[in-house]
């Protein structure tokens, strides 16, 4: 089992306030553009990223199964258990007791769970077994330098 969840608790987002100072002014990401006076505005970060802040959790990814999804080992990841997981989804799962994050396939009334890294295998239930799907990923937060 490939789990990628830290075996901390997950953290309720309603009990982690973000707050911070949104700059008006875009950064390029390719060539540099000609500097503005900076602007700002204050910005509620868990107004922005979270729509169910009662059923809305934070978890840190530990692994690197989902690398070509963008996320990596540490990450913050926003998981909302309100929304209803559909095909293509990326989800956080409960097999065999141990959360997992992978992509949720479902087709023709079969799900399976799989990785955005080739060297990870597809998670397919077998007989008796059952995945629970736990929440939906909704973003991730990463931290750069500590």
């Amino acid at each position: 089992m490939h789990s990628i969840i830290s075996s901390q608790l997950p953290v309720p987002a309603s009990s982690v306030p973000l707050q911070g100072f949104l700059l008006n002014n875009r950064v390029c990401a390719g060539f540099p553009s000609p500097a503005e006076d900076l602007g700002a505005q204050r910005i509620d970060l868990t107004e922005l990223l979270i729509k169910h802040p009662q059923a809305t959790y934070y978890l840190r990814a530990n692994g690197q199964s989902m690398v070509e999804a963008g996320i990596f080992h540490n990450d913050i990841m926003v998981v909302d258990r309100a929304i209803k997981p559909r095909h293509n989804h990326i989800v956080v799962a409960i097999v065999d007791g141990d959360f997992t994050v992978k992509y949720l396939y479902q087709r023709a009334g079969r799900i399976k769970l799989k990785a955005a890294n080739p060297t990870f295998p597809e998670i397919v239930p077998k007989d008796g077994q059952t995945i629970e799907v736990w929440g939906v990923v909704t973003s991730t937060i990463k931290q750069f330098q500590e």
